[in-house]
């Protein structure tokens, strides 16, 4: 696709029917791991670990895709965001399957945690990439519609999951779910790509080099010349054979030289050392810095509610089966209503995306701090539906880093900023587990959660405030004395 059909594709036509797909393939790949919160009491009930251990399975399904987010981003650019988001449908519903004929906590941990986990970081990276690849003016709308997806997802399937696990048990559940996950292949159908990836390059110019150098060895045969001749007929008169003239050392580095490890290593080398260069070069940006602090601590803090909002209600005595809609289902509706509201003030000019991102920081950190205080189930609920839709700002996250790095260093900045904040995720439900199993009771484990929070918002507006660019310039220019307007000229020249 040339620059020129390109930039005609952007901000509509084919690039809605892209949000489409995305938003199908995050419902579908997100709906059991964002409603996960539903299946943890039954977990726990059938395999009798300790809170802290079985939070381990939701903490990695939404943490491990988010650690290996380098890799999920590598993917999509070398392959492209269709046959990822086709592999991701085959490994998230195998996942699921898997995870129905768990026979302990260890090994769901794997089967739904890390199996399950990978698949949605490959399907969230392929989506991400595409969508902001075919949007410019409309990016943030665009963006909020697709990471809805994952919280439509997880209002559905939350009740959804519920009804099949009285109907057919927790391993038809299971089953089912990962039968539906299959749908993800047939929407990375429509996932056309508006660039060449890397891989179809490469091949393409590998292609065309072979071409070549077979018409070259069909037009043009090399004169045999005499003297290679009369060698050869010496040493088969001696008794020798060509290969035994070789030397083994020779023959050895050869075979080292043609083996396919070490030219991946030399091909690459440039590719190693662009990406640490450009690695070292972002982490020297102080903002960018206060994001991966500020994202990994507000994973800590903030993903927990989603696991554990449902038994916090049945621990608490608050949970007395009269409210149809579970808490689960409450959060992610209020994150996805989140995440259309953000995305579309984003797109606002007077708005700015990263004190709005830091603004929905605090609100989830105060918000966090109140829960142990709620005395009843609608308090819990109004809390609930408050931390749903400041967990919207993960639709605002791709346009924060967008300005903060450039679209050039999107793909690059967002792998690692997804690095830090799976590791918050992975962290934090076995941390407020842990401290509910030490203190029997989750005030204390709330109150550690809001905190984090809480530091990770006022870190980032402390970091983003424009004053330190101001100093900054203040200081890297010298003080200057002036005798005349010539000097003056002269100076600034």
């Amino acid at each position: 696709m040339t620059n020129q059909s390109s930039a005609k594709a952007l901000d509509g036509g084919w690039g809605w029917v892209i949000v489409v797909a995305s938003f199908l393939c995050q419902f579908l790949a997100y709906g059991s791991p964002m409603s996960v919160g539903v299946l943890y009491p039954e977990w726990l009930d059938t395999f009798g670990q300790g809170k802290g251990m079985t939070a381990w399975v939701g903490s990695l399904v939404s943490g491990i895709g988010l650690i290996a987010s380098p890799i999920c981003s590598a993917c999509v650019t070398n392959f492209g965001a269709r046959p990822v988001t086709v592999f991701s449908g085959v490994v998230v519903s195998g996942g699921l399957m898997l995870s129905a004929f768990a026979p302990n906590v260890q090994f769901l941990i794997f089967s739904y945690g890390i199996v399950v986990g990978m698949g949605c970081g490959l399907v969230y990276a392929a989506t991400v990439t595409i969508t902001c690849q075919y949007f410019d003016k409309h990016r943030g709308l665009a963006l909020g519609i697709i990471t809805t997806g994952t919280s439509v997802g997880g209002f559905v399937c939350a009740t959804f999951q519920q009804v099949l696990v009285e109907l057919y048990g927790l391993e038809g559940c299971l089953l089912i779910m990962g039968a539906l996950a299959l749908n993800i292949m047939a929407c990375g159908g429509p996932m056309r790509p508006m660039n060449f990836p890397q891989y179809f390059l490469k091949q393409k110019a590998a292609l065309e080099r072979t071409t070549e150098l077979k018409k070259d060895t069909h037009h043009e045969k090399p004169p045999i010349k005499e003297e290679s001749i009369n060698k050869n007929t010496l040493s088969v008169e001696k008794g020798l054979t060509v290969s035994d003239t070789k030397d083994p050392l020779s023959s050895e580095n050869s075979f080292l030289g043609r083996s396919s490890f070490v030219k991946i290593i030399k091909n690459n080398k440039y590719t190693y050392s662009k990406y640490i260069d450009m690695t070292a070069e972002l982490l020297q940006d102080r903002v960018f810095v206060a994001l991966c602090m500020a994202i990994f601590l507000f994973d800590i803090g903030a993903f927990p509610p989603v696991l554990f909002m449902e038994d916090v209600a049945r621990s608490s005595g608050h949970s007395d089966g009269t409210c149809i809609v579970p808490l689960v289902s409450i959060v992610a509706f209020m994150t996805g209503v989140g995440k259309l509201v953000l995305g579309i003030l984003t797109d606002c000019k007077f708005v700015n995306s990263l004190y709005l991102y830091t603004f929905t920081i605090v609100g989830s950190g105060i918000a966090l701090l109140i829960t142990p205080i709620a005395n009843n189930y609608a308090a819990l609920a109004v809390l609930s539906g408050v931390l749903g839709f400041f967990s919207g700002n993960w639709s605002i996250f791709p346009y924060v880093t967008t300005k903060i790095v450039g679209m050039d260093r999107l793909t690059h900045a967002y792998g690692i900023l997804m690095f830090f904040g799976g590791f918050g995720i992975v962290l934090g439900p076995p941390v407020v587990g842990w401290i509910y199993d030490w203190t029997e009771s989750y005030d204390l484990a709330f109150f550690f959660s809001g905190a984090c929070v809480l530091l990770a918002g006022f870190s980032l507006l402390l970091a983003a405030l424009p004053c330190w660019d101001k100093l900054k310039e203040d200081h890297s220019r010298p003080d200057i004395k002036y005798t005349s307007n010539c000097d003056k000229v002269a100076s600034v020249a």
